[in-house]
This record gives structure tokens, C-alpha cells and sequence, in this order.
């Protein structure tokens, strides 16, 4: 297919040059900071920086919008779309049917609309294996549909065809498993790092923990620690160390509550 994005961050970044692997061809990008536009294109053999969002003349097929979800609006404002070109955003949270009325209120001429959602976190500096991120399709038409399974099938071999209510409460799950998590490993490094201790002695527990959760049929399973086994002694202790981080004293209240109840 030819295809053009709109939008050059870290979604983009690994998108774009997964699908030219593929064998698609990435036909223009546009950015709004157009360094970031380049730096994309520059990665990608025979593509060119969009200097607008006028893309009436474009011979792409697809538009990819990979932004952030608060510049969707903004965006579609100023979007000109190529006639009958299939218009997807990556969202995990917009729906479908917000990206339609967009569509209806700001597009001259219309077009068949999707989503193309990889449920994965990306960072530009580290290598994505495509072939194991989940793909989540939607599409208002069949035959929409039916061209961005294959899409997704040229780039993973886990494609679903999700809807918007079931791809925002993934996006929630997501949050508490992906950035909820990590947030918790940076708490746990500011605290040893006050300290003068070794993050990195942290690591090989972190490591068993999470080959654990992946592996048991639900994490709560494997689930440790005082809170597990209602040790009142310990979780004292550890509450009267936090007194000197009330944020994360309260933290610990809360997780520790949540674990004992389950």
C-alpha cells in the first residue's frame, strides 16, 4: 500500500519503518516540528517530508494519524484528505466514532475510517519485534476492515479486531501493567538512590517477578510479600520508614490494602 503519516514521534518512528519492511511504501510524513518529520524520513528509502497538512494531491491510500490524542482535533481542522483514502488513527483511547465525526464536521470529501492501534510501549532508541505486538483492528466498513487485517498481518502475528469500548479498557489495563509498573521501579530507584544503594541489586528480582506473572495462569497466584501473607509486623515497619515519603507512604497504604483484599 502506499501510505502517509501524520504525526513523527515514537509510534510513528517504529510504525513507518516496520511497514516499509513489510513492503509497503511510506509516501510522505508530516510533523509539525519538522525536524522530527526528517529525522523519520531519513530512516525510510523513498519518502518525503510533508511541508502541510494538505494531502488532496497525495497518492496515498492510508493516512495514518499517529498523534497524540488532545491534537486529534486540531489536526482533522486542518487535515485535506485525498479522496477515497482510508483515514486510521493509533489511538488506544479514541474511539471510532469520534475520528468519524471528525471526518463528517471538518473532511470535503469522505473517508473509509479505522483504527490501527499496536498495543505496545515504544521508544525510538530501542528495537521493536513487531511480529509479536498485538495489532488491534476496527473499521466501519467490511471491506476497510478486511484491508487493514491484512495490513496488520503483513506487520504481526497478533492481530484482533477490537472494538472501542474493548480497546479503552485494554488501554486501562495497559496502564496499571506498563506505566503504573515502571512508575513504581523509578520510586523504588529515588529511594535507594537517597539511600547511596544499588538500584541494580533490584533487578534480578524484578526480572524473576515479571517471568512469574507472564508465566502463571493469573498473577495473582504468584503474588509475595507481606502484604500476601498479612505479615502486620513488616508492613508496620516499612510504614514507619515512609514517614519521610508521605506521597509514597500512601502509596504503599493503598497497594498493600488492595493485595490483602484480593
Amino acid at each position: 500500500m502506499r501510505i502517509s503519516f501524520v504525526g513523527a514521534g515514537n509510534v510513528a518512528w517504529h510504525l513507518a519503518q516496520a511497514l516499509e519492511h513489510a513492503g509497503h511504501h511510506i509516501v510522505e510524513v508530516f510533523s509539525r516540528d519538522t525536524r522530527n518529520a526528517r529525522r523519520l524520513v531519513n530512516k525510510l528509502y523513498d519518502t518525503t517530508v510533508a511541508p502541510d497538512l494538505d494531502f488532496a494531491e497525495s497518492a496515498a491510500e492510508l493516512i495514518i494519524l499517529a498523534v497524540a490524542d488532545d491534537a486529534l482535533d486540531e489536526v482533522m481542522q486542518r487535515l485535506v484528505l485525498p479522496e477515497e483514502c482510508i483515514l486510521v488513527h493509533t489511538s488506544g483511547t479514541k474511539t471510532l466514532e469520534e475520528l468519524e465525526r471528525l471526518v463528517g464536521i471538518y473532511s470535503d470529501v469522505p473517508a473509509h475510517t479505522g483504527v490501527f492501534y499496536p498495543l505496545q510501549t515504544f521508544s525510538r532508541e530501542v528495537p521493536i519485534q513487531f511480529t509479536e505486538v498485538p495489532l488491534c483492528v476496527e473499521a466501519t466498513e467490511p471491506a476497510t476492515e478486511s484491508i487493514l487485517i491484512k495490513l496488520a498481518q503483513d506487520l504481526s502475528n497478533v492481530v484482533y479486531i477490537m472494538s472501542s469500548e474493548e480497546r479503552a479498557i485494554m488501554h486501562v489495563a495497559a496502564v496499571f501493567a506498563c506505566n503504573f509498573t515502571n512508575h513504581l521501579f523509578a520510586i523504588s530507584k529515588r529511594m535507594l538512590d537517597a539511600e547511596h544503594l544499588e538500584f541494580d541489586l533490584l533487578k534480578p528480582l524484578i526480572r524473576e517477578t515479571v517471568r512469574k506473572a507472564l508465566e502463571a495462569p493469573d498473577p495473582a497466584m504468584v503474588q509475595t510479600g507481606p502484604a500476601r501473607r498479612g505479615d502486620h509486623q513488616i508492613i508496620e515497619r516499612h510504614l514507619d520508614y515512609l514517614e519521610r515519603y508521605p506521597a509514597y507512604q500512601g502509596l504503599y497504604e493503598v497497594l498493600t490494602e488492595s493485595i490483602m483484599k484480593k
